[in-house]
């Protein structure tokens, strides 16, 4: 196996896997001839060389299958069906500081983006309500009367720090996505008929929209709490060399001058 780069759907580390943290198997399914030919299939294990997560991710993919006789091995060159066997979800690694409420939905909508679409996007336009709800202050029972809201403040320069047009550009975009958009204007939990494409497009958005709001506040509030942590620490040590200063230049009293004795 020749090495490749991965990013490990367990802690979201990229790294590149070899040989020695990998493994493949594949094999023909003695079941006659089917309408995609002989098949088999193929499972892939892997596991992350980060020592923090050291987890080991599976797949396994169904299809046409060949032999490979230079390497005396089969292969699935045809794939019909793929499925994620650890882990079942594809949603990335999320920081805990983003409320839990909102992840839940997250990592929901991921699992079962392919199996059922709408109920994805039903999760994922409930996770982006709620985001905007929670980051923006902004809740008036329709998600597309929260957007326009979000938009007017924008433009009015009130939106909170990390909102920027762009983000807003990409939140009103969705309206333009097929049964997505002209279902935006009805209830939230309305089950809407959608491929899994325009699934992941929500998806997408709200990953877009956690590292944009919730992850770039975090930085910016941990940056700002290191400058204000040095500030004092340099205040402090500013106060206790003056204080050793005024009492090492403070004046000789009678009662501090030696004793003489005659």
């Amino acid at each position: 196996m020749d090495p490749f780069q991965w990013t490990c759907p367990f802690c979201d580390r990229d790294q590149v896997v070899v040989e020695q943290n990998a493994d493949h198997f594949a094999r023909l399914l003695n079941v006659g001839e089917s309408r995609y030919g002989n098949v088999g299939f193929e499972i892939t294990a892997i596991r992350c060389a980060n020592s923090d997560c050291n987890e080991v991710a599976l797949t396994l993919d169904y299809g046409s299958t060949r032999f490979r006789h230079q390497i005396q091995d089969y292969e699935v060159f045809g794939s019909v069906q793929a499925w994620r066997l650890r882990p079942e979800s594809a949603s990335k690694v999320q920081p805990d500081f983003i409320p839990a409420v909102l992840l839940e939905d997250y990592d929901e909508a991921c699992l079962i983006r392919d199996k059922s679409p709408k109920a994805s996007a039903t999760l994922a336009r409930r996770c982006l309500q709620g985001m905007i709800r929670d980051f923006c202050g902004i809740a008036k029972g329709r998600l597309i009367d929260e957007i326009k809201e979000l938009n007017k403040r924008l433009n009015e320069g009130t939106a909170p720090r990390g909102v920027e047009p762009e983000s807003v550009e990409a939140i009103d975009a969705v309206r333009d996505i097929g049964n997505i958009g002209a279902h935006m204007e009805k209830d939230i939990n309305l089950i809407v008929d959608v491929d899994p494409g325009e699934a992941q497009a929500l998806i997408e958005l709200i990953e877009m929209l956690f590292d944009e709001w919730y992850v770039a506040r975090h930085k910016r509030e941990q940056r700002l709490a290191a400058v204000k942590s040095i500030a004092a620490q340099k205040k402090a040590a500013i106060a206790t060399g003056r204080a050793q200063i005024a009492e090492n230049s403070a004046p000789t009293t009678d009662d501090d001058a030696p004793v003489v004795e005659v």
